[in-house]
């Protein structure tokens, strides 16, 4: 093979664009974004200072707690509490990192690099993923020893061998990956920053409430299949209502809408100009 060749492959090499390349671009474009740290941030904070505040106060008012009350209290989903504010740090940050691309005009010169257009999304998916997934299991696990190091003056702390303490935790951690996957689904799905954060807020916040105004048996029915409940059963130690589905088969319908978002948004990637 002559000089020339092997020079002409090695620039071809080079030049190749591979997931793993796409994905780097991905991680320098995700941590340049002011907001991306300070949403990061509200998140954790978040995860760790609900559970905390929350245990304090219960702590501080035990002995005047009703029985009800007392016999309610649940040290491990008051461990994992944060994620209730988490989730809409997590989910807003989720739309932003792909619809702030098609608000400033940076999409184009992205599938530009990338031709075949669909890497770019399983990149902002793996790597938006990988960094929730990581700081959100690191930020649970504190708040729940930090919790548990609240409530053990009045003997109700739990340990992670308790039955479903771990899988709270890691299950906490598990929702709000994928719930923040569903975000980037939405945000490449509407392109706009606006509609996609209020499709994110609609579909897991305000549809319950509608769903709450029906007839009772018919809320019974329909409520457990919504995503937010799906995707919380995961997340819960002590379910509140009887009408729930099963941890982790709720966990897989949560995980089934985020499939259909993302799969859409993909299609319409991959045939709509950007």
């Amino acid at each position: 093979m002559s000089t020339t060749t092997l020079t002409s492959a090695a620039a071809d090499l080079r030049g190749r664009v591979t997931e793993r390349r796409v994905a780097r671009s991905e991680w320098t474009k995700l941590w340049s974004l002011r907001s991306t740290r300070w949403s990061l941030l509200a998140a954790v904070v978040s995860m760790i200072a609900i559970g905390g505040i929350v245990a304090a106060v219960q702590m501080s008012r035990w002995s005047s707690l009703g029985a009800e009350e007392r016999a309610a209290f649940d040290a491990i989903d008051i461990g994992v509490g944060g994620y209730n504010l988490a989730q809409l740090a997590i989910g807003v940050l989720g739309v932003l990192v792909i619809s702030g691309e098609y608000s400033t005009g940076m999409i184009r010169s992205s599938l530009m690099a990338v031709p075949k257009r669909l890497p770019v999304l399983w990149a902002k998916l793996g790597v938006f993923s990988a960094v929730t997934f990581v700081l959100m299991l690191a930020a649970t696990f504190v708040s729940f020893f930090a919790v548990q190091a609240i409530v053990t003056s009045h003997h109700l702390d739990r340990g992670l061998g308790d039955p479903h303490a771990l899988r709270t935790v890691i299950g906490t951690a598990l929702f709000l990956t994928v719930l923040g996957a569903l975000g980037v689904g939405l945000g490449a799905l509407i392109r706009n920053t606006a509609g996609g954060i209020a499709a994110f807020v609609g579909l897991l916040f305000v549809l319950p409430g509608i769903t709450a105004l029906l007839p009772a048996s018919t809320a019974d029915a329909i409520a457990p299949y919504l995503p937010l409940n799906a995707g919380e059963t995961v997340a819960t130690s002590t379910f509140e209502s009887a009408h729930h589905l099963s941890t982790w088969g709720g966990f897989a319908v949560f995980c089934g809408y985020t499939v259909v978002i993302v799969a859409c948004a993909a299609v319409g990637l991959a045939r709509r100009d950007a």
